[in-house]
């Protein structure tokens, strides 16, 4: 005999709707398992809002040749140099969207609403933004004539394929200064780099020991403090990698674990997370697709995002053209990245 099942009962399929949850739904669209950006760098405490037409600071790129010990009633050398130079980073723009049909509103309601249709386009036009923002924030502008793209991190901390650890990090490919900066006036404003074996190369010996020698290496403190825009050196570290290198490097953290107790998939710094020298390590989902494995070591009290005024996620309305029953829904930003201090980040990745 065959089996009966509820739906091969027309009438209860006729008189009977399935059961529908609680008047919600689940999001499964997004591509991404977390959006760190957005998460993290995005939250209100780390933003700053400015105004004009761009970015613009100041840095002090040199020290006055000035200081020398001296013998009674030496006669005095005075001389003024200059020691300032400044970056300028353009605005970018960024927007996503929806819309609603007037009489959509009408019948979405009531006894015949199952849940609210307008939730889910908000949030799914919500989701596309943030996925650009990640898009965009871990990759640099392509080139100088780029107008449309921020300067993402590649765009500050660069890639360098000298075997000798240290401050080579240059400009980006397809641009010659950095935020206007040229690196030749201002040799200090280089990101620390390092290169590790492809193969293998997350041990203790080879990309652990020199991450944490650049961890030393970009921590710059300045002995007359109070004049930085920054907070201060290293007091925000992140180090951001990709899933191959994190897994690998939680291997390392559970061998080294003699507490590891019932649980086999824990870490020496707690449920699914690493540290070293106290500052998380991070997986990024959008480094996954980056095949050189970098490992970002990032200062965020010198990098951060610096939103416009006015159009930080603005939210506006109106109706569509010809279409005079359907609403339009914008959310708009404007913003970009800022890097203060390109020595206090560093990067690295295989060879």
């Amino acid at each position: 005999m065959a089996v009966l099942k509820a739906d091969d009962l027309a009438d209860l399929v006729a008189g009977t709707l399935r059961n529908l949850g609680k008047m919600n739904y689940q999001q499964i669209a997004q591509s991404k398992q977390k959006y760190e950006i957005f998460s993290h760098w995005f939250k209100n405490e780390r933003i700053t809002l400015d105004s004009g037409y761009g970015i613009q600071r100041t840095l002090m790129n040199t020290l006055p040749d000035s200081a020398a010990h001296v013998g009674l009633g030496e006669v005095d050398n005075v001389s003024i140099v200059d020691l300032i130079d400044q970056l300028q980073v353009p605005w970018c723009h960024a927007q996503t969207s929806w819309g609603m049909i007037y009489q959509e509103a009408l019948m979405n309601r009531g006894e015949s609403l199952i849940f609210n249709v307008v939730k889910p386009r908000r949030e799914g036009a919500m989701i596309k933004l943030i996925e650009e923002i990640e898009s965009k924030g871990w990759s640099a502008p392509s080139s100088s004539s780029d107008k449309k793209n921020p300067y993402g991190i590649p765009y500050w901390v660069v890639k360098n394929s000298s075997s000798t650890p240290g401050f080579n990090g240059g400009a980006a490919s397809g641009h010659t200064t950095v935020a206007g900066v040229s690196l030749t006036d201002s040799p200090t404003f280089k990101n620390y780099t390092f290169t590790f074996a492809a193969t293998g190369g997350i041990t203790k010996q080879d990309a652990i020991k020199k991450t944490k020698t650049a961890l030393r290496k970009c921590g710059y403190k300045s002995p007359i403090p109070g004049s930085d825009y920054t907070k201060g050196a290293g007091e925000q570290y992140r180090i951001y990698t990709n899933e191959t290198n994190f897994s690998l490097m939680e291997d390392i953290g559970e061998s080294q674990n003699e507490n590891l107790g019932k649980d086999i998939a824990s870490s020496m710094f707690g449920v699914g997370s690493l540290a070293l020298r106290g500052f998380p390590i991070v997986w990024v989902p959008q480094l996954d697709t980056d095949t050189d494995n970098p490992i970002y070591g990032i200062d965020h009290s010198t990098m951060m995002v610096v939103g416009l005024k006015g159009d930080w996620f603005r939210e506006s309305e109106s109706n569509a053209p010809l279409q005079h029953d359907t609403v339009q829904y914008f959310v708009n930003l404007s913003y970009n990245y800022l890097n203060l201090d390109r020595r206090r980040n560093f990067v690295g990745y295989g060879v």
